[in-house]
């Protein structure tokens, strides 16, 4: 199958199946979903979600949160991964919003980007969730969901996996097909164990259609093996 067909095809079917994704991240507006991102990097949106009601009742503003200590925001935090590391992002960018945006989340990459604790990934999100642009946050799902279905071929960073998705899906599915590739990658594509057998893109999916024909040679392997025991079998007994 040709590249364009696989996305033609996988982008089809995604819109049909899921034509108003979302994040699973809980929040109300632009700061509580930053802070969410934040918090999310290398944990499950589940733990976020467990951790930041009692966070946004503390530090309802980024005014608020850059008011606070460390110690603070690290004891309502303290149950996900890297909490201190995250407590001093967070009381930076809330500073910083404070200083220099007026508490207003920016709305374009290079602003986002200033901010502590803000990669380009967060920042896409914020651009795709918040303000509807066309922007692919990569994280790990969809970096490995990509290179699965084949919609890049050896990509060698989220960068150059971002630059191939939003190169060739349509500008105006870019955000909803960030959504479409994590959930994909959260619950059916999983890493360890992709679930091809109940996935609706397994028949236009490069690694399912490898997967198949490696079983394939497997099995023609194991009955040339068994022919051949079966041979030698009849000779012993002649």
């Amino acid at each position: 199958m040709k590249q364009k067909e696989r996305y033609d095809a996988i982008i089809e079917r995604f819109a049909a199946t899921m034509p108003s994704p979302q994040t699973e991240l809980h929040y109300d507006n632009p700061y509580q979903l930053l802070v969410a991102v934040i918090l999310s990097a290398q944990c499950t949106d589940k733990r976020v979600n467990m951790i930041t009601p009692a966070l946004f009742e503390a530090f309802p503003t980024p005014a608020a949160l850059a008011a606070a200590t460390q110690e603070q925001v690290y004891e309502l935090i303290k149950s996900c991964s890297y909490p201190n590391n995250k407590a001093k992002s967070l009381l930076g960018m809330a500073r910083k919003l404070v200083e220099e945006y007026h508490g207003e989340v920016p709305d374009d990459i290079d602003n986002l980007m200033s901010l502590p604790g803000v990669g380009r990934k967060t920042a896409n999100v914020i651009l795709s969730v918040v303000y509807d642009r066309p922007a692919m946050a990569v994280d790990t799902h969809v970096f490995r969901v990509a290179e699965r279905l084949g919609l890049t071929t050896g990509s060698r960073s989220p960068r150059a996996t971002e630059e191939k998705l939003t190169g060739n899906i349509p500008v105006d599915m870019i955000a909803r097909a960030h959504h479409w590739l994590i959930l994909h990658g959260r619950y059916v594509c999983k890493a360890r164990k992709p679930e091809c057998d109940t996935c609706f893109l397994a028949d236009v999916c490069r690694y399912h259609e490898r997967e198949a024909a490696r079983a394939m040679r497997i099995d023609e392997k194991i009955k040339a093996a068994a022919a051949r025991h079966g041979a030698d079998l009849n000779d012993c007994e002649k």
